[in-house]
């Protein structure tokens, strides 16, 4: 059955592979718009990592290393970022033209804007706002082959309605939990400019092909994690009995 897809009318353009981008079929990386900067990728007991700063916008770049047309369903902080639906697989995503580039730079408003990405606390977040703040710190890309590859495309394609219905889970509202360090999470920023259009696409397989996954989060919770090496010190010497009277206070 052919389903009703989106098209965004964004610049694309070819480039080389990234050296801290992550993935097989597509390289996925995360840029701090502030800076204009790649950051950098952390292996960690198998997990990809990178450093958010908080109060900095910032965007998923994605780079279509396969032959063909990729449907990549995009999630963050296990929110769908078309949809703003809880997130799974089988939801609406960006397909990728073979070899190009396109940046997703925030949450899809309309056919015509997104709302930023920014790194921020959990209770500023676009999770946590509308009550799901468990999965904060994570963004996610499932990729998917195209069942019958028509003409490469020119233009990048976004699938899925805009009006996705949102799981009957997210009637659930999860709590917020205390923890020895609030995580870095993303929230629901200004309105830009980015026009796209409906396009058909149809999937060669229910499951996607790959899955991507880049866990985010500040400096200091990294380091405390032991995904960043943290600051080497001298050890202390102390002296219990250093002699003399005792001062005054300065």
């Amino acid at each position: 059955m052919q389903l009703l897809r989106v098209v965004a009318a964004l610049a694309l353009c070819a480039t080389s592979a990234c050296a801290h981008a992550v993935g097989s079929l597509a390289d996925v990386r995360i840029e701090d718009r502030a800076s204009g900067r790649e950051l950098p990728v952390y292996r960690h007991e198998g997990r990809s990592y990178v450093v958010g700063q908080p109060g900095h916008e910032y965007r998923i770049v994605m780079r279509n290393r396969a032959g063909e047309d990729l449907l990549a369903v995009v999630s963050v902080d296990g929110v769908n970022a078309l949809s703003g639906a809880t997130a799974r697989a089988d939801q609406g995503g960006y397909v990728l033209a073979p070899w190009r580039r396109v940046e997703i730079a925030g949450w899809r408003k309309s056919l015509d804007e997104v709302a930023a990405f920014y790194f921020t606390s959990l209770r500023d977040s676009y999770a946590g706002r509308t009550g799901r703040p468990a999965n904060v710190g994570v963004i996610g890309v499932a990729l998917f082959r195209r069942a019958a590859p028509p003409a490469p495309p020119i233009v990048q394609h976004i699938e899925g309605s805009l009006k996705d219905q949102r799981s009957s889970n997210d009637a659930q509202r999860a709590k917020v939990l205390p923890s020895a360090a609030a995580p870095l999470a993303t929230g629901h920023g200004r309105r830009e400019e980015s026009p796209v259009r409906y396009v058909e696409f149809q999937r060669a397989s229910a499951g996607p092909c790959e899955v991507v996954t880049i866990y985010y989060d500040s400096r200091a919770n990294l380091v405390a994690q032991g995904v960043i090496p943290g600051p080497r010190f001298a050890p202390r010497d102390p002296n219990p009995f250093p002699a003399g009277f005792v001062p005054d206070p300065r």
